[in-house]
C-alpha cells in the first residue's frame, strides 16, 4: 500500500488560476468564487496531485504525509 497524503489549499493565497484542476481534475475542484479545494482532504499519493501543487503559480497547495505530517510539498529550503 502506498502513502496517504493530506492535501490543503490556502484559500487566502489561491488566485483561482485553475492550474491544479487542469493538472489533477480528480484531485481538485474550483468553487463558485474560483477558489481551489481538494476533492478529498486525504488521498492516496498521486503524481498528478504533486504536479498540481508544483504548477500552482502562488504555491497555495501543501501536501503532507497523512500518518506523520511530514512535508511532501513545498520542499523546505
Amino acid at each position: 500500500m502506498g502513502d496517504r497524503w493530506h492535501v490543503e489549499v490556502d484559500r487566502s493565497v489561491c488566485i483561482g488560476s485553475g492550474m491544479c484542476v487542469g493538472t489533477a481534475p480528480d484531485g481538485f475542484v474550483l468553487d463558485s468564487a474560483r477558489q481551489s479545494h481538494p476533492k478529498e482532504p486525504e488521498t492516496d499519493a498521486a503524481e498528478a496531485v504533486l504536479e498540481a501543487a508544483e504548477s500552482c503559480p502562488v504555491e497555495a497547495i501543501t501536501i503532507t504525509l497523512a500518518d506523520s505530517g511530514e512535508v511532501v510539498f513545498p520542499p523546505e529550503d
